[in-house]
């Protein structure tokens, strides 16, 4: 049963790929500007754009489950052409947000919202992975930390449970195999505030780290100059809900994957030399 991994360049599809690899599984990549020495010679790569809807339908012949990022633009054109291909199983990285009651009216949030609306009336088969707070959003830090050995943090005290991106993949790949309970909030396995995760950066870098903390319409504006304002808004607001225990740990990697997850200290150590640091 060939799986068809849109956008498999990503941090976490790239993951889902070499692991549906690595099990034997048949499996399509799917980017918007294909290049197949990007991935191993037995893959065949396609090109599959929501926002090209003639592109689909040659992507998802002869596919019949399929992992994909949650993107409001053209899921509907997507939920037509997978139903169209047969697709029996959908895989969505969504987002934990869904799951918190302080997240309504969240702009980030309603737009997983919204494409989770797309897939329950589309009539597909199909299994969100909801990750809270992804680790590599700590990568955002990179730039800063390389140039000037400093991090500017909304509240760096909020607490947050990162999760590595290779544990969503993991979690991604159980539900493409039927695993059940991959549907629920999904974490790292420990709460660390925002400053104990840029000392952890620090410690795989080898190098100190001066923390500078903002306010909030400092970092709306920080955000903003990277996404549309609503979205800097909405993080702004998780950011704030965090530091009045709004960001919770769960234990759901742990069960779907029946090992520890992860930690955001083995994340740094990964991810050092894009700090500035040796190679890990």
């Amino acid at each position: 049963m060939t799986t068809l991994v849109i956008g498999a360049r990503g941090s976490v599809g790239r993951h889902v790929l070499d692991q549906l690899v690595e099990a034997g599984e048949p499996v399509r990549a799917s980017v918007r500007n294909p290049v197949p020495t990007d991935f191993p010679a037995t893959v065949p790569v396609v090109a599959a754009d929501l926002a090209k809807p003639d592109t689909l339908g040659p992507a998802l012949d002869g596919v019949r489950s399929v992992f994909l990022y949650a993107t409001p633009s053209g899921m509907e054109d997507f939920a037509v052409a997978a139903v169209k291909a047969g697709v029996e199983h959908v895989v969505v990285m969504s987002s934990g947000s869904v799951l918190l009651p302080h997240t309504a009216g969240n702009a980030s949030t309603e737009e997983h919202r919204a494409v989770e609306r797309v897939l329950t009336g589309s009539g597909l088969r199909w299994t969100p992975v909801r990750p809270l707070v992804l680790a590599n959003n700590a990568l955002n830090w990179a730039w800063s930390i390389r140039d000037e050995g400093v991090v500017r943090l909304l509240h760096p005290e909020a607490v947050m449970a990162p999760v590595h991106e290779r544990d969503v993949a993991s979690v991604a790949v159980a539900a493409l195999a039927g695993k059940d309970g991959v549907d629920e909030l999904l974490t790292g396995p420990e709460p660390l505030t925002q400053r104990r995760q840029v000392e952890l950066v620090a410690e795989a870098v080898g190098l100190p780290i001066r923390v500078e903390e903002l306010t909030e319409s400092q970092a709306t504006e920080q955000f903003a100059r990277f996404m549309p304002v609503e979205i800097a808004a909405s993080i702004v607001r998780f950011v704030v809900e965090a530091t009045r225990g709004g960001s919770p740990t769960t234990d759901t990697a742990l069960r779907v994957l029946g090992r520890p997850p992860l930690t955001f200290a083995r994340w740094a150590e990964e991810h050092a030399a894009e700090f500035g640091g040796a190679t890990a």
